[in-house]
């Protein structure tokens, strides 16, 4: 049975000119230790597709949803309350910048020792001390850091930048979630650093059969073992299937943008050569394209992608294209 089950997840705001479609029809299924990853500009809605999941989205906004399931339980039938304990006991999430999110008035070990349920430790006041304490250092370890005496004193303000986002992710896994949400949790660090993270993630999915949802920029960023990948533009799924298949032979031309822009490849071009990038930029909410959002920016684009285009498969890929790339000869 799949752990987080989603069928055409739309979110919709009213606006003064008129209502918005935010996120348009948007699937995804996870199995316990699965790794996927969602992949896409800045603007896509990978950020607020993980807000949808744990339920923290703005009142204001509509979603709907045929399926919203979360171990074969409805989600959208739970009152608040209900959902909030599920979203606490099961799922946890990391950010981009841990520092803002750690809380700056306390040390490290307290803001640990605060993320254990009190279910996990039994005894008088002072054997519950000790025990808290001790998982406190077994976090640590487990996320690599091994200077725990001088880690757990410090402030947030007081480590660097690899170090909080370890202290986070010691701090979400706490509770042991069946499910982590990491949005972009290696941005902007040094690839010495940013695969530490990678590496710690993926072996965190492993040892706890934990299902780690990734949200990136950038494809050439995802989880060595990521199983499955999500590609999203502008609030429209583009493509999703199993991830070897889609970075060794893309159906859609915004699959094939994002793995020619991505770091990894960048970083072989000749000197002064032209980065490859898709023309013109995201669309605004207020100006979003009909049909298929890609569209205007779309190097395979014609008259018949004002049209949206139903979902098409292909081996273990569901892509959304009228002009697919590399099709199989027949």
């Amino acid at each position: 049975m799949d752990l987080l089950d989603i069928r055409n997840l739309t979110i919709e705001l009213d606006t003064p000119q008129g209502q918005v479609r935010i996120l348009d029809r948007i699937n995804l299924q996870l199995k316990p230790g699965e790794i996927h990853s969602i992949v896409g500009e800045s603007g896509s809605g990978k950020s607020l597709l993980a807000k949808a999941v744990i339920g923290v989205l703005n009142p204001a906004w509509r979603l709907t949803a045929d399926r919203l399931w979360w171990r074969g339980q409805d989600l959208q039938a739970l009152s608040f309350k209900a959902r909030r304990a599920i979203t606490g006991r099961d799922m946890a999430m990391i950010f981009q910048d841990p520092a803002a999110y750690l809380d700056p008035n306390n040390t490290v070990e307290q803001q640990i020792i605060e993320a254990i349920p009190a279910g996990d430790v039994t005894g008088t006041f002072l054997r519950k001390r000790m025990d808290r304490k001790t998982r406190v250092r077994q976090l640590l370890h487990r996320v690599g850091i091994r200077d725990h005496d001088k880690v757990l004193k410090s402030y947030p303000f007081e480590l660097s930048e690899g170090i909080a986002q370890k202290v986070s992710i010691a701090v979400a896994v706490a509770h042991r979630p069946r499910l982590l949400i990491a949005d972009e949790p290696t941005t902007a660090m040094e690839p010495s650093t940013r695969n530490q993270i990678q590496r710690l993630l993926t072996k965190l999915a492993v040892s706890e059969n934990m299902a780690v949802l990734l949200i990136t920029q950038d494809i050439g960023s995802i989880l060595p073992d990521t199983q499955n990948l999500t590609l999203l533009y502008c609030g429209q799924l583009m493509e999703t299937g199993n991830a070897v298949k889609l970075l060794e032979s893309p159906a859609h031309p915004y699959t094939d943008s994002m793995i020619r822009m991505s770091l990894n490849n960048q970083s072989q071009l000749p000197h002064k050569a032209r980065l490859p990038t898709l023309p013109g930029t995201v669309p605004t909410l207020r100006h979003l394209p009909i049909g298929c959002r890609l569209g205007p920016r779309c190097p395979n684009a014609q008259k018949q992608c004002v049209i949206a285009p139903s979902a098409s498969q292909r081996e273990q890929q569901l892509f959304h294209c009228h002009f697919p790339l590399n099709e199989p000869s027949s």
